[in-house]
This record gives C-alpha cells, sequence and structure tokens, in this order.
C-alpha cells in the first residue's frame, strides 16, 4: 500500500519506518526542510535503539523516502497518517489539536479518490469528529473516512513494540476503512497481534486512560516506597509480591524519582482537563499528577539529607539526565527538577548522560557536563544515580572513592545493593529500602 506520514518526529518517523519494513511504499513528510534533508542523508534526528539501521535498509530498499511536499505524497497514497505533536497548550494544560487540525485541512486540500485519514497522534475523545468535520468544510468532495489508530510505543524499545504489539486499536466509524487498516497491518498476523476495532472515540479514550493507568501505578508503587522508608519495609519486596498477583502484574512497580517522558505528563494533564470539561472529574488522575509533580523536587531534597542537609558550595555528580534509558528525551525528566532543587541549595552540578546531553544543555542551565560517569564524580561530594542506564550498574566503587570528595552514593533507581556499596566505605542512600537492612 502507499502510505504517508504527516510528521517525521518521534512516532512519524518510527512507525513509517516500519511501515516500510513491513513491505508498504512509505513517504514521510515534514515541514522542516532541514529535518528531511538531515533524513534524506540518514542522519537520525533521535536515538532509538536500532531505527538507524532500520531507517538506511527501507530507503536502499525504495520503499521509505522523506520530502517536504505535501501534495504530491497524499495525492499518490492509499492511507495518510497524522503523526503530529499534541503538546500541552499553554496556559490550559489540554491537548494543543491546532498542528492536527492544520494537518488536516492540508491534507483535505490534495486527497484524491478514496482514501483512509488515521490519526496516529494522542488526541482527547471528539478530535477524529473535528477532523472529519475540517476536511469536508474544506473539501466537500473528499472521499474519506477518518480513523483513529493510537500509538503504544515505548522509548527506548519502539521498534519491537511496533512489530510485536500486545494488541492494535483502531477506532472507525467508516466499515470501509476496516479492510484497509486490516491490510495496514496483515504483515504482523503472523504473530497472531490482536486488532481491536472500536468505535472512534473509544479509540481516542483507549490511549489515554492506558497512560494514565500506568501512571497511575508507577505513583502508588512511589507512595509505597515512602511508607517503606517510615516502617522499616523494602519496597523492592513489597512491588515483588503484589507483581506476583496477576491481577495486579510487575510491570510499572519500580520505585522511583518519578515519572516523566513525552506521555505521561501531558496525556495525564490532558485526560484531566477534557475530564473536567465533560462535568465527569477523574479525581485519581488528578492525584496522580500533582504527587508526580511533588516527588521530582522532594527527590532533591533526598539528596540533600543525605548530604547532611547543608549542601551549599558543595558539589553534586548526576548520573542519567534523561527521563529514562536509551532515549535521548529530556522532556519532563526528573532530573531537571531534582538539579533545580540542588542548585536552589547551593550546590553545584555536574552532569553525565550517554545519549542525552545535548537536549540537556538546551534545558538545564549553569551545570557542567562530564565525558563520563568518573568524569562526573572527580570531586563531588555525593554521586546521584537518577537514569539507570546500563552503564551505572557495574560502576568501580573503589575508583569512585579515590577520586570523591567524599563517598556518598544516592541511588533513586535502587540499581545497586546497600552492602556492596557500603563495603567501599560509602554511605549510602535509596529508596524505599531499609537503611541497613536485608534486600534481595
Amino acid at each position: 500500500m502507499h502510505i504517508t506520514m504527516i510528521g517525521s518526529g518521534y512516532v512519524g518517523l518510527v512507525s513509517g519506518v516500519c511501515f516500510a519494513d513491513f513491505g508498504h511504499d512509505v513517504i514521510c513528510v515534514d515541514k522542516d526542510a532541514g529535518k528531511i534533508e538531515a533524513l534524506r542523508k540518514g542522519e537520525i534526528p533521535i536515538f532509538e535503539p536500532g531505527l538507524e539501521q532500520l531507517v538506511a535498509d527501507n530507503v536502499r530498499a525504495g520503499r521509505l523516502s522523506f520530502s517536504t511536499d505535501v501534495e504530491t505524497s497524499v495525492a499518490a497514497s492509499d492511507v495518510v497518517f497524522i503523526a503530529v505533536g499534541t503538546p500541552s497548550r499553554r496556559g490550559d494544560g489540554h491537548a494543543d489539536l491546532s498542528y492536527v487540525y492544520a494537518a488536516a485541512r492540508e491534507i483535505a486540500e490534495h486527497v484524491k479518490g478514496f482514501t483512509v485519514i488515521v490519526t496516529k497522534s494522542t488526541v482527547p475523545v471528539g478530535t477524529g469528529d473535528e477532523v472529519e468535520r475540517i476536511i469536508r468544510e474544506t473539501n466537500p468532495d473528499a472521499d474519506v473516512a477518518v480513523v483513529s489508530n493510537p500509538e503504544f510505543l515505548r522509548e527506548g524499545a519502539a521498534i519491537e513494540d511496533f512489530k510485536r504489539p500486545d494488541r492494535i486499536v483502531i477506532g472507525l466509524n467508516d466499515d470501509r476503512a476496516r479492510g484497509v487498516m486490516t491490510e495496514v497491518y496483515r504483515p504482523l498476523y503472523l504473530n497472531q497481534a490482536p486488532l481491536l476495532f472500536t468505535a472512534r472515540r473509544t479509540s481516542e479514550l483507549i490511549k489515554y486512560a492506558a497512560n494514565a493507568f500506568l501512571a497511575m501505578k508507577i505513583t502508588f508503587i512511589n507512595e509505597m516506597a515512602d511508607l517503606c522508608e517510615k516502617v522499616g519495609a523494602n519496597v523492592q519486596e513489597v512491588s515483588r509480591g503484589i507483581g506476583l498477583d496477576g491481577r495486579i502484574g510487575s510491570k510499572f512497580l519500580h520505585a522511583g524519582p518519578g515519572y516523566g517522558g513525552s506521555c505521561f505528563p501531558k496525556d495525564t494533564l490532558a485526560l484531566a482537563k477534557t475530564a473536567q470539561d465533560y462535568d465527569s472529574p477523574v479525581r485519581l488522575i488528578e492525584t496522580t499528577i500533582s504527587i508526580n509533580d511533588n516527588r521530582k523536587r522532594a527527590m532533591g531534597r533526598k539528596v540533600i539529607a543525605a548530604m547532611g542537609g547543608d549542601i551549599r558550595g558543595k558539589t553534586v555528580a548526576v548520573l542519567g539526565l534523561t527521563f529514562k534509558p536509551n532515549t535521548d528525551d529530556m522532556r519532563d525528566s526528573p532530573a531537571i527538577s531534582i538539579i533545580q532543587a540542588l542548585q536552589d541549595a547551593g550546590a553545584s552540578v555536574t552532569g553525565y548522560d550517554p545519549e542525552g546531553m545535548d537536549n540537556a544543555r538546551q534545558l538545564i542551565d549553569n551545570i557542567a557536563y562530564a565525558d563520563d560517569a568518573y568524569g562526573a564524580a572527580r570531586g563531588a561530594d555525593a554521586l546521584v544515580i537518577i537514569t539507570e542506564w546500563n552503564q551505572f550498574r557495574a560502576l568501580d566503587f573503589g575508583r569512585l572513592k579515590s577520586i570523591m570528595k567524599a563517598p556518598v552514593l544516592v541511588d533513586l533507581r535502587n540499581i545497586y545493593r546497600h552492602d556492596e556499596v557500603t563495603k567501599h566505605g560509602f554511605a549510602y542512600t535509596s529508596v524505599g529500602r531499609p537503611m541497613g537492612g536485608a534486600e534481595l
């Protein structure tokens, strides 16, 4: 099939490349001429494991191309995906749908013959209705079916998620689109990928409900971690104990500094705002948002307490700046709030991240950047692990102690055991575990 992907950001690029790898002919379109030129040269604007090679393979095979020409691309397509950004709108927290609606108008001007228009972007309930209205208003003769097909991609594992999905949600109000979308995803049938066809509005809500539930799960275990610290319990054992219950499951039950990234913060906020508009508030989600926002800066205070309470004039080394490993995404990363709290208390900060430092420089002021973990730790009064990159899982504590001013480790991801750190003479603080008690 001929597919156009409007928007070549994270979702559009990963989705377009994977569709091309299925055997479809795909054009990824973007208004940013610089981005398109870079993609044509094989320069990938985001870090995602395996993506660069997949782009190269499919460009070489002639199935994938990049363009700024919406008119030609749309006119030749059977399916047009809208995969533009829907950031939180300044001032009120609602999803900013201006890019989606602008794409809909442009598609309407150039569509030829029966075409399925698919919103891949994360959008509030009712967006598909408005997209369809815009298209028919712009071009009354357009023969289109508007579909919702939300993405469920985890940054750092997006290609695997796309090719081996738990489910593919397709919301439609026009039965003609069912056969087209079935054909789009037909290559996944050998993997028994479950296609869930729903009404369009239901599909739009599924995406938000899924992300909100996962955000609540993370926030729940973080609150349990705080309670564990007060009562002398171990949150990792609590997590394992409840996660073995099939009704609960073990995923997203890892205590830490709070969630961040491009999805959970904006999607929980957008869902809460939509629910308020319909006079059906989602109070669990509203509370989750508040707890998570407060937790990030609270982790800064946790570091300060581990260093004795007065850190003015001291240096803190931070390992991991991105919101999670295997991505360069800094959006709403806990590191931003934690570093700000440390700076507000008078500390100097040195940071290192394997992939995120270029993006970090645009968001975090007045910190020094090191070339590796040991460069960050040199002369520091404390070392803080914020993001659990694999290269931080086997640090040489003998070497660290010899180059640090004070042997203090604050492990906000519970990577290490208490005894394996303290035997090297370090003071060790983790999240939701006894200071010196038994650990798994």
